[in-house]
């Protein structure tokens, strides 16, 4: 009981898999603090370096609009127009200011989570309809958090605004005292340094903020022990179908190993528990590479296939064996045991030029290094000796 309710409780990390299907759902981690604050911050720099030309335009632009002459004030096919080109006029002065609030609105989930985009997100779904499970998000944890963050973001704001004011009070109270170009660039640079103030104060909660949204993401996308090993089953297939198909590859490997046995120029047996076939090629000059092994029935077959293709076949029990354990299909033999291949060599080639006229002596001095000897020993196959 105490093992099923472990497996049940979330207690593993979210997996690769789990991370990328997430974010596929369009679940990243957000910051809506962090968004708020870069708006808050971009528009308030782009303020500071847009606000004089945004004045003087606007000062031009209300000029113009307000000074009509009285016929055409009279003229209703005249305002209309007038009228939009005003509002033309007055977003493409706009315009600079609202490209930098987009590129701060855009920045701000590449920090945390990245873009993410998903039809998933904006699906109809009958259950959010549902009046209890819109009451339980309501009188939820995550309800009661965000209810605390926005208490306390109202704080600091509110302090914030409070010293602002303070500070600026008698300015604002002069602007109705300048005249009207003069009055108009002034509230721009008080609204600059309101917007930056604001923005300033916002880092303090952001701060806090974006490690705990990550952190609470993370935890709602950790898994259970019965989830990690069922994606895992997924993720490799079910064993008998991972079992199938490590038997055909086995399969095909000792095909491709029983095609090169032809090749080879010795097959250096134990006799019959192990045996391994050696290609040297002399051109090259590199040493001798196993193209095959095998031990019981793969070495009755590597035995078979060199008899019908008359590869020559040396019992040496410790060389065979040695060879088995040190070298995999396709390496150069261990250079500690080149001097007991290159005797059984030169006595098959020596059988094969048929000796020059003196009759091949078959070496019985083959010496295997001690770290070699009886390999197998462990699992009581000493050999045929």
């Amino acid at each position: 009981m105490a093992e099923q309710q472990t497996s049940q409780e979330r207690t593993e990390q979210p997996t690769e898999r789990r991370k990328k299907e997430a974010r596929e759902k369009g679940q990243v981690p957000r910051s809506k603090e962090l968004n708020t604050m870069l708006s808050l911050l971009v528009g308030g720099f782009g303020l500071v370096a847009l606000g004089g030309y945004m004045a003087s335009d606007f000062t031009d632009l209300f000029k113009a609009a307000l000074t009509i002459d009285r016929d055409l004030a009279f003229d209703k096919a005249v305002l209309a127009p007038r009228l939009v080109g005003v509002i033309v006029s007055a977003l493409g002065i706009l315009a600079p200011l609202f490209a930098v609030l987009i590129a701060g609105v855009l920045v701000g989930p590449l920090l945390i989570g990245g873009w993410s985009f998903s039809l998933d997100t904006m699906a109809f779904k009958l259950e959010k309809l549902s009046p209890l499970k819109g009451l339980g998000r309501i009188v939820s944890a995550k309800a009661l958090l965000e209810l605390v963050k926005a208490v306390i973001k109202f704080g600091v704001l509110s302090v914030t605004a409070i010293i602002f004011f303070s500070l600026m009070l008698d300015q604002i109270i002069a602007l109705g005292s300048l005249p009207a170009a003069q009055a108009f660039g002034h509230a721009v640079v008080i609204l600059q340094w309101g917007l930056l103030a604001v923005s300033f104060a916002m880092i303090f909660i952001v701060v806090f903020d974006v490690p705990f949204e990550l952190w609470n993401f993370n935890r709602q996308q950790m898994m259970t022990r019965q989830e990690v090993r069922d994606e895992m089953k997924d993720s490799e297939g079910r064993p008998e179908v991972k079992s199938r198909i490590l038997a055909l590859q086995r399969e095909m490997a000792q095909r491709r190993m029983m095609e090169a046995v032809p090749t080879a120029d010795v097959v250096i047996t134990n006799p019959t528990h192990f045996a391994v076939a050696l290609k040297y090629d002399a051109v090259s000059g590199k040493a001798p590479v196993l193209v095959a092994k095998g031990r019981d029935l793969i070495a009755l077959q590597i035995r078979s296939v060199a008899e019908e293709h008359e590869v020559a076949i040396f019992s040496a029990p410790p060389l065979a064996r040695a060879l088995y354990a040190s070298s995999d299909i396709g390496d150069e033999i261990p250079q500690d045991l080149y001097l007991a291949v290159a005797k059984v060599l030169a006595y098959i080639f020596q059988l094969r030029s048929g000796g020059g006229g003196a009759p091949a002596v078959m070496p019985d001095d083959i010496a295997v290094p001690e770290e070699y000897r009886d390999l197998y020993a462990q699992d009581g196959r000493n050999g045929d000796e």
